[in-house]
């Protein structure tokens, strides 16, 4: 509970979504991996400013039948629970106003990928997401010559991402729906 929280000690067998919702609303993003509390930085401008341009820039393509959204937090289990940086979900679950998302009602997470969250981003999320069963992940790499985008569709038998892209220009994919994006138009000015 929070006590645990002020005094360095996880809860007695691990954290758990209870433990999440007993903690202040203090604007810290707040995830679980197995039990494990993980407590991300601050983002920075760079990694803002490519969430909610790619959020616009999907809103507009988006069919009725989804909703896209910004950091809202994705509950796979007990002990597991994710925020990805921009989601496109159903339109049914987004009529409920939800503080979380159960995964099934996950139809693409997006990760922009921080040098603190390279390894989660890269290997850890994408696995679990695959498992939970969400059916589409894109990967967002920030590199010196600009945006690279990986596209990644579920293969459910063995609950693994198959890659479907790696964009440096456009991307220009079918799914989940049709996407015909700018990589400039999500790309932040330099300054």
């Amino acid at each position: 509970m929070t006590a645990a929280l002020q005094n360095d000690h996880p809860p007695e067998g691990g954290w758990t979504t209870d433990d999440l919702d007993a903690l202040p609303e203090d604007g810290r993003r707040r995830e679980l991996l197995d039990g494990v509390l993980i407590v991300s930085p601050s983002p920075t401008r760079v990694h803002q400013t490519i969430a909610g341009r790619l959020m616009v820039a999907l809103e507009e393509e988006c069919p009725d039948d989804y909703d896209v959204t910004q950091a809202v937090e994705v509950r796979i289990n007990r002990t597991r629970s994710f925020i990805p940086d921009v989601l496109v979900t159903t339109s049914t679950a987004a009529a409920r106003e939800p503080s979380r998302y159960e995964p099934h009602e996950v139809v693409l997470a997006v990760e922009i990928v921080s040098p603190s969250t390279r390894s989660i981003d890269r290997v850890l999320k994408p696995t679990l997401y695959a498992q939970a069963g969400i059916p589409f992940y894109w990967r967002i790499e920030v590199e010196d010559d600009g945006l690279v985008v990986h596209t990644y569709k579920i293969d459910a038998v063995n609950e693994v991402y198959t890659e479907t892209g790696r964009w440096t220009k456009f991307v220009d994919t079918g799914e989940p729906f049709p996407v015909n994006l700018s990589i400039d138009r999500i790309t932040p000015r330099r300054r």
